[in-house]
């Protein structure tokens, strides 16, 4: 069973917690890069682009969740136009 059959809702991650997930995944992914670039410099440069990334997935969840309840909000409307017929 799903966990909202349960009764039980699944709360999306935080900012925070997308940013401190895609620091470890991007630092593991680049580390044959720490010799080049430098560890200082390469941990700066995540960091950056993890705040960018998870900024834009933060948004993109958003116009989700709007664009989900514009629907369900123009089904009630419709099936309340359909009853009073």
């Amino acid at each position: 069973m799903s966990e909202q059959a349960n009764g039980t809702t699944v709360e999306a991650p935080t900012k925070k917690q997308v940013r401190k997930e895609l620091v470890e995944k991007l630092t593991g992914a680049l580390a044959d890069y720490k010799k080049e670039i430098g560890e200082k410099k390469l941990a700066t440069r995540v960091k950056e682009v993890s705040k960018l990334i998870s900024r834009d997935l933060k948004k993109s969840g958003k116009k989700k969740r709007e664009k989900t309840a514009a629907v369900k909000k123009t089904r009630q409307k419709s099936a309340k136009a359909g009853q009073k017929k």
